[in-house]
């Protein structure tokens, strides 16, 4: 069996990334005892992950690079907003306990859709927000093994996430 639409697949990888002229950093890594787990071809991978991982079989092993565009993106500067501090306020009083340069935060936009920011800089009035990938920029760098392939089940494709050993259980 092949990796193709609607397989479910488990790779074990480490995943390295860096900005131009950088060194890599790892930044994710599996293990074959918990390896990830995906449907392939539902849309929810970065789509240059899942072509270099097509009509691969169990056994094959995997090694490309991600480039910024293809990956995370790059850096959008509309995704870069100045919120007025009372917006994080508690009771009155800022909440200097969570919100803190380089923290990642849970926010709602104006329509109530969550986006994670991550705090960039605390000035007298405002914060600033950074709602861009973590890895935007970054070139991703992915080394692995194919370790299972089987047909996603129905249940699986109409939920979009695998059921069972190293997927989401109900």
């Amino acid at each position: 069996m092949t990796i193709n639409q609607n397989k479910v697949v488990s790779v074990n990888y480490h995943l390295s990334s860096y900005l131009e002229n950088e060194a890599p950093e790892l930044v994710e890594q599996t293990s074959k005892e918990q390896p990830f787990t995906f449907i392939f071809g539902v849309g929810q991978l970065i789509p240059d992950f899942e072509k270099n991982l097509v009509n691969k079989k169990v056994g094959d092993k995997f090694d490309f690079k991600v480039t910024p565009a293809n990956g995370y993106g790059i850096t959008d500067q509309e995704m870069i907003a100045k919120i007025p501090k009372e917006a994080f306020h508690v009771d009155g009083v800022f909440d200097s306990e969570r919100v803190k340069e380089g923290e990642e935060l849970m926010m709602n936009d104006a329509d109530g859709n969550e986006l994670m920011g991550f705090v960039q800089e605390i000035g007298e009035d405002f914060v600033i927000m950074d709602f861009n990938h973590p890895l935007a920029d970054h070139h991703l760098h992915f080394v692995g093994e194919v370790l299972e392939i089987r047909d996603a089940t129905a249940e699986e494709l109409d939920h979009g996430h695998v059921h069972g050993p190293g997927g989401h259980l109900h």
